[in-house]
């Protein structure tokens, strides 16, 4: 059965001609039968023939079959050729018509000739025998057969067009929910690009200053060497930690089921930074103002990788001389950032335009986080040489 409907549903033409060559079949018996004289038999063979001729192309010209049909059945009543079994074809491109997404015209056209059909047919070759009663009975359930026809082929066409619009919006929101996927995606991608550039930049940079600064006192000062030699160990430790609790993250989804669990750093941290950026060489001023107390995640996240890429730019760019200065200043709606160098400062293009060749990630990278948690962010040269990271963080991210 299911091989036979997939045959239909191939070949709808082809069952169109079927069906309308058994309808002609049984019109051309009555055309036989029918005592009329050999010119009507003849107009009436024709007729018989192209209304069976609108069964078999109602599907691929429904419009014109309509059109057609209406033109014979006009025909038979001028040259009075009573009701035939061919006529059965003017129900079906009736039905056929107003089930097709086609013109609203053709449509209405069908329901206004299958409601006159019946009347006119009556008026045309009246039942005497019926009496004016069974007429009248009889032309009502002619024309509600007709009115029936359209109303269910108005019926699959409102249908079908209903399934159209809940696939089409159903496609639509695939494509959305890919899009939105997409953009959940890279911003996820990007978050933790910014944590690695974090992370890497920071401990890495610390790592070459003590091998630099290790190798050159080896023989002269072998504990400074050393102590150079265990900053190194205790940082790249550091560096791994943090990797791996990334990597934890990016294989399971949730940094809780990491293999090794790394609370991201807060603010209270800063102040270990800073030593930590002190023994390895570089001289950093730290104050505090105001009255520290918790602050949102996000907001202390944030503010320690404001701090730790602003001094981890300062050893890159600063000069060996050079000399840093944080502030953190708790407001009451938010917490400012201000950290300072006196080296000879990025170069211009570090800082302008989102960087250069590949370089400047760091800056863009603070960019997104402050305007992350809502905040404002200054950047750039610093009078009297340097460079300055000036930044403001809200409590509540900005509406």
């Amino acid at each position: 059965m299911q091989l036979l409907y997939d045959f239909i549903r191939r070949h709808p033409t082809g069952v169109d001609t079927f069906w309308a060559v058994v309808l002609f079949g049984f019109s051309v018996l009555w055309v036989i039968q029918v005592p009329v004289g050999v010119q009507a038999r003849t107009a009436a063979g024709v007729i018989v023939l192209l209304l069976s001729l609108v069964v078999a192309l109602r599907r691929r010209m429904p419009e014109r079959m309509l059109v057609l049909a209406a033109v014979l059945g006009v025909v038979q009543l001028v040259l009075d050729i009573e009701v035939n079994p061919a006529d059965f074809a003017m129900m079906v491109i009736i039905y056929t018509v107003a089930a097709h997404d086609g013109s609203r015209w053709a449509s209405r056209l069908a329901l206004l000739g299958g409601l006159s059909a019946a009347t006119l047919a009556q008026v045309r070759w009246p039942m005497e025998e019926a009496g004016t009663g069974g007429r009248i009975f009889f032309t009502i359930v002619m024309s509600a057969t007709f009115a029936l026809a359209w109303v269910l082929g108005d019926s699959i066409r409102t249908r079908r067009a209903y399934f159209a619009q809940l696939e089409e919006r159903a496609t639509r929101l695939e494509k959305e929910r890919e899009a939105q996927a997409k953009v959940a995606v890279a911003a996820e991608r990007a978050r933790i690009a910014r944590e690695l550039h974090d992370v890497v930049a920071h401990n890495v940079s610390v790592m070459v200053v003590q091998a630099d600064g290790g190798a050159y006192v080896l023989d002269a000062a072998p504990d400074q060497a050393k102590q150079a030699l265990e900053t190194i160990s205790t940082t790249g430790r550091q560096a791994l930690a943090e990797m791996r609790r990334l990597l934890g993250v990016l294989r399971t989804g949730d940094a809780r089921e990491s293999g090794e669990y790394v609370p991201q750093p807060d603010v209270q941290q800063i102040e270990d930074l800073v030593e930590q950026v002190r023994i390895a060489g570089l001289t950093v001023d730290f104050k505090i103002e105001g009255t520290p107390r918790p602050l949102p995640s996000g907001v202390e996240l944030t503010a320690y990788r404001i701090v730790q890429e602003a001094l981890t730019n300062t050893r890159k760019h600063g000069g060996p001389e050079a000399g840093a200065s944080v502030r953190l200043v708790y407001f009451d709606d938010g917490l400012g950032l201000l950290v300072e160098d006196d080296g000879r400062g990025a170069a211009h293009e570090l800082y302008e335009d989102g960087g250069a060749d590949g370089r400047g990630h760091g800056l863009i990278g603070m960019r997104e986080r402050v305007g992350m948690v809502g905040g404002t962010l200054d950047t750039g040269p610093r009078p009297g040489g340097g460079f300055r990271i000036s930044a403001l963080l809200p409590l509540k991210p900005a509406l």
